[in-house]
C-alpha cells in the first residue's frame, strides 16, 4: 500500500528536525560547495532563496556566497492573508524581516515593491520529501506550485529544490498541480531532474 502525502510528509518533516544543530550547519556548508560553482547560479543575476524553518536546509551559507559574488537575492512573501500566492521582495542584510503567518520571517511589503516571479532566474524552492526524478513533495500548501505553475511553458525561472539528503524516498506521489523541479541539490550531491 502507497503511504499517503500527509503521513510521507509528517515523517520526513520529523526526519529532518531530528538533525542536530551541528549536522545542520554542516549541511548548509556542503549544499554551498555543490551549487557554488554550478552554472544556473554562475550565469543567473536573480536568485530566490528562503530562510529556513523546521528543520529545513539552511541556504545562508549560500545566501552569503551570492551576496559576495554581487548576486540579487530575494526572499519569498505570502501576498495577504487568504493568498495562496508568493511575493518575491529583494533581500539585502540590512532587510528589516517581519514574522509572517506561519512564524517565518520575510520582509515587509510596506515598503518595497516585488519582482514578478517571471523576472527571476532562479528559485531555490524547500522541501519536504524528494526522490532521485526530482519530484518534490512541500509542505501542503500550494504556495510555489501556485506561483510558478506559469514554468510548465516557460524557460525561466529555474526551480532547483534544497533538501537534507535524509529527505530523499524512492517515490514521490505526484499530483497534476505539482511544479516540477529543474534538480534538486542536498547536502551530498546534485540531482538533476532534466
Amino acid at each position: 500500500m502507497m503511504i499517503s502525502r500527509s503521513d510521507l510528509r509528517t515523517s520526513l518533516r520529523e526526519r529532518r528536525r531530528a538533525l542536530s544543530a551541528d549536522q545542520q550547519v554542516s549541511a548548509g556548508e556542503m549544499l554551498c560547495d555543490i551549487l557554488s560553482s554550478r552554472a544556473e547560479l554562475t550565469d543567473s543575476q536573480h536568485i530566490a532563496i528562503y530562510i529556513a524553518n523546521d528543520g529545513e536546509i539552511s541556504p545562508e551559507v549560500l545566501r552569503d556566497f551570492l551576496w559576495s559574488s554581487g548576486k540579487q537575492c530575494y526572499l519569498p512573501v505570502i501576498a495577504q492573508r487568504g493568498s495562496k500566492n508568493l511575493l518575491f521582495i529583494e533581500y539585502l542584510p540590512d532587510t528589516p524581516l517581519v514574522l509572517n503567518r506561519f512564524g517565518i520571517p520575510e520582509p515587509s511589503l510596506k515598503t518595497v515593491r516585488p519582482i514578478p516571479p517571471e523576472k527571476l532566474d532562479v528559485v531555490f524552492v524547500p522541501l519536504t520529501g524528494f526522490d532521485e526524478a526530482g519530484r518534490r513533495l512541500g509542505m501542503g500548501g500550494g504556495f510555489y506550485d501556485r506561483t510558478f505553475a506559469f514554468t510548465r511553458s516557460a524557460e525561466k525561472p529555474i526551480l532547483i529544490g534544497l533538501a537534507h539528503e535524509c529527505q530523499k524516498v524512492e517515490s514521490i506521489p505526484v499530483e497534476h498541480w505539482d511544479i516540477a523541479m529543474a534538480g534538486i541539490a542536498t547536502d551530498s550531491r546534485y540531482y538533476s531532474a532534466t
